[in-house]
């Protein structure tokens, strides 16, 4: 079995029923630790149909569109692009690697708000017309590298919470979105559609009914101007919860009905990134390092010290960090615990500990404090949850290799997309068998190649 992580010659597992991932895991642990202890991916692509199933179920007909900055492993985006799932790119490079699937330029939008003229024109000559704006400036710029351009004014939302008004970084006021339409007129630019996104971390719905609300209003103002409106892009911020699906679907659908019914001809699209990918990566990361430190460095400030002082804490150095898997550590809190791979008693001590990425840079904390048993260098952790976020993008610190990647899928997913019709001949010639590993013997284990 071959991990990779750019080469487009990537294979996917198929597990005999027998076998889990749990077993991959294993199987690529043991294969690591005789062969080079690298930090690696087990991605179940099968979670990737589960996702666009749930996303038909509850959100059809809105139209998903993959941000491909998300996760841009040559595995995730076949699979997508074999679900019938649009794409939504931020650069010139992200156009390119989806367009090498032969997905279409109408399936493709450019939702970079701050645009190159360079790669607004390769976007122009490689005929994919749909892109964002939010500002006279990027207006006009559009304008001259890309004629044939259709807009989708990106508007704010306001997120209102613990009394708090905060407006997102990007995004027009509805006032402004006037003056943006007075320009395009001038231009000779086509303004198609609304976009709005509203953050996953919000916990207030209303937000959503804030932002259909002001892309009606827009919507509405186009039609004075001439604009043939006929695009709603509710951006992303889905987390991968059906519960928060459910939810933001309950608030939305209503207002759709009345705002956007489907006698107005709009399409409705978002931009789920980490609702796909998330939950389908495990990180596995081996300790490098380690070495005790005096309890107090390891608490927040303002925490009181509860700990008998002769207890031991540990700092464990692993071999992928923030410049690495972990790169959204620097601007977000970890959403996911690390787990320890080797079997350990139930009554086993557990001791403070911190975890740090290997470039001994003060920035490349990954845990700042959390509770393991004693650990020595070479055991392995374990990360869920690890899909989102740098995976195809990662810099690599000094001499540290960049995790290999093992997909995998289960014969039942595999069904599921043979019977939707969905798998195309150039995704199936990537499969190959895994049979159940329990019937394995260590000689037989398949093994790992960079």
């Amino acid at each position: 079995m071959k991990g990779f992580l750019e080469d487009a010659n990537y294979s996917i597992g198929l597990l005999d029923e027998g076998a889990t991932l749990a077993d991959v895991i294993d199987n690529c642990i043991y294969e690591h630790t005789h062969t080079g202890k690298r930090a690696f991916y087990v991605g179940d692509l099968g979670k990737l149909v589960k996702k666009n199933i749930q996303w038909q179920n509850v959100m059809a007909p809105i139209k998903p569109f993959y941000p491909v900055r998300c996760n841009s492993t040559p595995g995730v985006l076949e699979i997508l692009g074999s679900l019938g799932v649009g794409f939504a790119c931020s650069s010139k490079s992200e156009m390119a690697l989806v367009q090498d699937l032969g997905i279409s330029p109408e399936n493709i939008i450019y939702t970079n708000p701050c645009k190159q003229a360079s790669q607004i024109k390769y976007a122009a000559k490689a005929g994919i017309n749909i892109m964002i704006c939010d500002n006279d400036i990027e207006l006009k710029k559009i304008a001259r590298n890309h004629p044939n351009a259709k807009l989708l004014l990106h508007i704010a939302t306001e997120d209102i919470t613990a009394d708090e008004e905060m407006n997102m970084k990007f995004g027009t006021t509805l006032k402004n979105c006037r003056h943006l339409m007075e320009c395009a007129k001038e231009l000779g630019v086509q303004i198609v559609g609304v976009k709005f996104h509203v953050s996953g971390s919000c916990k207030e719905l209303q937000t959503y009914i804030h932002a259909l609300s002001d892309a009606r209003c827009v919507f509405d103002m186009a039609e004075e101007f001439g604009f043939k409106m006929n695009m709603l892009d509710i951006g992303g911020g889905f987390t991968g919860s059906e519960l928060q699906l459910e939810e933001v679907n309950h608030v939305i659908r209503p207002l759709l009905d009345v705002y956007f019914p489907k006698e107005s001809g709009v399409n409705v699209i978002a931009e789920p990134g980490c609702y796909y990918v998330s939950s389908a990566f495990t990180l596995a990361v081996n300790i490098i390092a380690k070495k005790s430190v005096e309890y107090d460095k390891l608490l927040p400030s303002g925490v009181e010290q509860t700990r008998n002082d002769d207890e031991p804490v540990f700092t464990y150095y692993i071999n992928d960090g923030v410049y690495g898997s972990f790169a959204s550590k620097l601007s977000e809190k970890l959403n996911t615990i690390p787990e320890v791979h080797k079997k350990y008693k139930e009554d086993e001590p557990l001791f403070a500990s911190s975890l740090w990425g290997p470039s001994c840079d003060e920035l490349d904390q990954i845990v700042e404090n959390c509770l393991l048993p004693e650990l020595s260098v070479g055991d392995w952790l374990i990360f869920d949850n690890m899909g989102s976020g740098t995976l195809g993008e990662q810099s690599t610190f000094n001499d540290y290799q960049r995790p290999l990647i093992y997909y995998m899928m289960s014969f039942s997913d595999w069904d599921e997309m043979q019977d939707a019709g969905i798998a195309s001949d150039t995704l199936m010639k990537n499969f190959f068998f895994v049979p159940s590993c329990i019937q394995l013997s260590p000689e037989d284990r398949f093994s790992t190649a960079a």
